[in-house]
């Protein structure tokens, strides 16, 4: 019998280890090497933005603008007014200081005429402002030597804060911050995970066969990742996100499989047996996970946001990388072994058992004794920690995100409050045959008064023309700290009210608006016009998938409507910690009051894809004992018994490698390490070890039920068949042991 594709695939990779494993090696030197000489393609904001905003983005990229970094320096005092010569003599040592460096351009000061939107209006604070010359791409690349000169002039002025923040200064703390923790995230997941799988084996040489897959893995995907940067440019987030789903699922499919063979050894298989038997049972389980991760994650191509293609693709090539290593090159290495895999045993630890579970066993008992009580309890408990998802608000990241201890973030929380919206300005781009002409001239005019007649929007405005005078930015302060409420309700007022009465009014003109506040409403509106889609493809999917491999309409409907419980919960979770102020109790950081915005549709696809690695798991086994003979109470029973501690062991894995991503200082970061080590945590128990088997005991043989009009789909065992007919079993029919 040639058996299922993961059976055909562990029994060749047994028979040609040294062909397979030179082979990984070689493909995992090769990709990390070309990954490094290619280099990584970020994308631009003009990709990233939505709606109008990409609409402005897209007017000012064809505009011929010279696209400069532009910097701000703070000169404050607590004592001291505009007019005094102490202040005076501040503003000039930072104007004298910025203006000698190469790398500046166009520096403007408060004091000369004309500029007196860039003093407060308390006269106590004051921006010097100027741009740092070339591509604003690498301008964070040149910003030091003007902080450290900045900084000079601080030490040089005591009695005055004098600090600098802008794009330049903000991108390079921010890189430098993303680096050294994703630096620290990786080099604390590997150990994390290894003492993890040596508690779950007892053995060193098991415990890591799956990290050192995973982390090989995880390396040539970045690898990978580089080069197809190149075709789809990659986010700040693609790589965190490789390294997070890696070390999850890279784990995760070795352990299944991994346990499997252990479990048959332990049952007097030989380890070659042993090693077939699991690669057909464990490691067909795997590869349908897998392929329901897939399905997930491609759910991410349809949201239309360039982002989310880049991690979409980020995380796919990920899930296939993991995917052939633990359907080929973990059976080639455990043909090598053999029963040398449980070398290196840890007293005590040594000693685990594989079989069943006594924790589980003692929860299964009381949960398949009262189904109904339990089902009631467990299901109204998620839908109580779901409630509060319907209150989610969502904003783009920020610089206000990093933590306050940063000296930066610092100075534009100063600047916020000398210079309401000064830092997340609006920015109207107007387009004209001709922006220098007298009716556009007098309407920008116009624009200026009416916008700070609505008592939303504020000084310093400032605008800038192109060279062929076809293109003018006009800049503004919204109320608000770019995002909030206040900010939104600014932007609506220009956007409906003040554009429309005065620039609009002009025929031959053209509008858009871009900015923080701006990126935020119009990203929001896209995933929400989006999401439908998203979910309608990954439910769709899955369903149908789930419905081939187990032949009955209940399981896949049963499973999408757990996780969506599941996922709701989660949601609900973290609206609670960090839309409110339990964040500050429970985690010890100041929370903005908000999510970032690609957060929830991301979670959705990463915990339903997820969530499915679980499922496939028990139902599998489940089905294997179902198919035996066994009745499906008692399967249900057993093969969750079965699974337990796998599910476990991998749950532990994914919340400890998840909850690393917590301990990063940007926000944005720690939303998702706490939402997706919360949803796994709460599916790996209270769904997985109690809704679940307890929903089974309820339906009982009507888990199973497939109407005669789907009676041609193909029925797919782990042995590979396609028409063998279930046999009619007695309810009293005796357990049958698993075999091949």
């Amino acid at each position: 019998m040639n058996g299922n594709f993961a059976a055909r695939a562990g029994r060749w990779s047994a028979a040609h280890w040294k062909t397979a494993v030179s082979a990984w090696l070689a493909f995992s030197v090769v990709a990390i090497a070309l990954g490094s000489v290619a280099g990584t393609r970020m994308l631009k904001q003009a990709d990233t933005a939505a709606g109008g905003t990409r609409k402005a983005e897209q007017m000012l990229k064809n505009a011929g603008f010279t696209d400069r970094a532009g910097e701000s320096v703070l000169v404050q005092s607590s004592t001291q007014t505009a007019g005094s010569p102490a202040f005076r003599s501040a503003v000039g040592d930072v104007v004298r200081t910025v203006s000698g460096l190469p790398q500046v351009r166009r520096v403007r000061s408060p004091l000369t005429a004309g500029n007196a939107g860039q003093l407060s209006k308390d006269r106590r604070s004051a921006l010097v402002q100027f741009e740092i010359a070339g591509d604003q791409d690498k301008a964070d690349e040149k910003i030091q030597p003007v902080l450290d000169a900045v900084a000079g002039v601080q030490a040089r002025h005591k009695g005055f804060t004098v600090a600098e923040f802008g794009f330049a200064s903000s991108t390079h703390e921010l890189n430098d911050t993303l680096s050294k923790d994703f630096k620290r995230a990786e080099y604390s997941s590997v150990p994390v995970t290894l003492v993890i799988l040596i508690v779950a084996f007892g053995a060193l040489v098991a415990a890591g066969l799956p990290v050192l897959l995973a982390f090989s893995g995880v390396l040539a995907t970045i690898g990978l990742s580089a080069l197809t940067s190149h075709v789809v440019a990659a986010g700040d987030a693609t790589q965190s996100v490789i390294l997070l789903i890696g070390m999850a699922v890279g784990v995760d499919y070795s352990l299944f499989y991994l346990r499997r063979e252990r479990e048959e050894r332990e049952r007097g298989h030989a380890p070659r047996e042993a090693l077939l038997n699991a690669a057909g049972t464990s490691g067909h389980a795997v590869f349908i996970s897998g392929l329901t991760v897939l399905i997930a994650m491609a759910g991410m191509l349809f949201t239309g946001n360039a982002v989310f293609t880049s991690i979409a693709v980020g995380a796919m090539l990920m899930v296939a990388v993991a995917l052939i290593g633990s359907l080929s090159i973990l059976p080639a290495l455990l043909a090598k072994l053999g029963h040398r895999v449980d070398k290196g045993k840890i007293p005590l630890l040594g000693r685990r058992a594989v079989g069943e579970s006594r924790v589980w066993s003692f929860v299964l008992d009381r949960v398949l004794s009262r189904p109904a009580l339990a089902a009631v309890l467990s299901g109204g408990a998620l839908v109580a920690l779901a409630v509060p998802a319907l209150t989610l608000h969502t904003e783009l990241p920020s610089f206000t995100d990093l933590p306050r201890s940063l000296p930066i973030v610092r100075t534009y929380e100063a600047i916020q409050r000398a210079f309401p919206g000064a830092q997340t300005p609006a920015k109207i781009v107007v387009a004209a045959p001709d922006v220098s002409s007298p009716q556009v001239q007098q309407a920008i005019s116009r624009f200026d008064s009416r916008a700070l007649a609505t008592g939303q929007m504020f000084e310093p405005i400032s605008t800038e023309v192109n060279p062929a005078h076809t293109v003018e930015t006009v800049s503004v302060s919204l109320q608000g700290n770019g995002t909030n409420g206040e900010s939104a309700a600014a932007l609506r007022t220009l956007r409906q009210q003040v554009i429309p009465s005065t620039l609009g009014a002009v025929d031959g003109v053209d509008t858009a608006v871009t900015g923080e506040t701006a990126g935020t409403h119009d990203f929001n509106e896209q995933m929400k016009s989006h999401a439908p889609l998203v979910f309608a493809f990954v439910l769709a999917l899955c369903f149908l998938l789930l419905l081939v491999t187990f032949r009955s309409i209940v399981i896949p409907i049963k499973a999408v409507l757990l996780n969506l419980l599941s996922v709701g919960a989660a949601y609900g979770l973290m609206v609670l910690v960090f839309q409110h102020s339990w964040a500050e109790g429970i985690l010890g950081f100041h929370s903005n009051g908000a999510i970032t915005s690609w957060l929830p549709l991301f979670m959705f696809v990463v915990l339903f894809g997820l969530s499915m690695d679980y499922h496939v798991f028990i139902l599998s086994r489940i089905k294997e004992l179902v198919d035996g003979g066994m009745p499906t109470e008692e399967a249900v029973a057993t093969g969750i018994r079965r699974t337990a501690g796998t599910v476990t062991s991998a749950a532990v894995v994914m919340v400890a490698v998840f909850a690393i991503f917590i301990t990063l200082r940007t926000l944005d970061i720690k939303q998702m390490g706490f939402g997706l080590a919360a949803a796994i945590l709460i599916d790996s128990t209270v769904v997985r070890a109690v809704l679940l088997p307890a929903v089974m005991k309820l339906l009982g043989e009507w888990n199973w039920y497939l109407p005669r009009w789907l009676e041609w789909l193909p029925h797919l065992d782990r042995d590979g068949g396609r028409t063998r007919p279930r046999r009619e079993r007695a309810p009293d029919a005796a357990p049958a042991l698993e075999s091949d």
